[in-house]
């Protein structure tokens, strides 16, 4: 016997199923959804901001996109995007699950092994430079920097240095490099001459007391190098 949804209007939803099949979360994305759900929300808020910074943008780059599970969010507000990862595992998933009506470009690349100098209007990177080892993060910014074009705009997201006496032990074992919001201004400020820093709580951005944020961004614009 067919299926059938008791209001009329869901119908469609069984014949969407069985013509395109059910979406499929990431690698990272899975696990958080098995062990901590509510944090798929702190991640799509972190790409809506992202969206919303770049709205109407031409070309946009994310910079470690992991599984990119929330990468469609920022496509949905800016005219092509290239997200890069320098795990190959992660690319390939990604271009094995891109579905036609959302195109992302999907790149193997490391940012510490030199830029992408394609002139971006935008680029970001979302729980990234917290694994960047402190003695390499100005040549990772830098590199950062130099894919944009002059007038780009750079974001960078990243767990605050004081949420890590909460942060798991997977967690806390990749995160070698979490920042306060002085040096994570200090930094970015090398590179750019106009940083704004935000802080998050949840899915809130805000601009309140940084120490106590949970969640950091730098807003860069105006950068230095040619």
């Amino acid at each position: 016997m067919k299926e059938q949804t008791k209001e009329a209007q869901y119908q469609f939803l069984l014949g969407l199923e069985q013509q395109e099949g059910p979406q499929h979360l990431g690698l990272m994305s899975s696990q958080v959804w098995r062990d901590d759900p509510k944090r798929l929300l702190f991640v799509l808020a972190r790409y809506k901001f992202v969206a919303k910074m770049f709205a109407g943008m031409d070309r946009v780059l994310e910079v470690g996109c992991a599984d990119a599970f929330g990468t469609r969010i920022v496509r949905q507000e800016v005219a092509a995007v290239v997200a890069t990862d320098f795990d190959p595992v992660f690319i390939e998933r990604n271009r094995q699950n891109r579905e036609s009506r959302w195109p992302i470009d999907f790149r193997v690349h490391d940012m510490l092994a030199g830029p992408l100098a394609e002139g971006f209007n935008g680029a970001y990177a979302i729980d990234v430079i917290e694994h960047i080892p402190a003695e390499q993060e100005q040549l990772f910014v830098k590199h950062m920097a130099a894919s944009l074009h002059p007038q780009g705009v750079c974001l960078v997201g990243t767990p605050s240095l004081q949420s890590q006496a909460y942060a798991s032990p997977p967690s806390r074992e990749g995160h070698i490099n979490c920042k306060d919001a002085p040096a994570l201004r200090k930094l970015m400020a090398v590179f750019f001459h106009n940083v704004f820093i935000f802080s998050m709580n949840d899915e809130v951005v805000h601009t309140g007391f940084t120490p106590m944020a949970h969640y950091l961004w730098a807003l860069c614009c105006g950068r230095k190098i040619p």
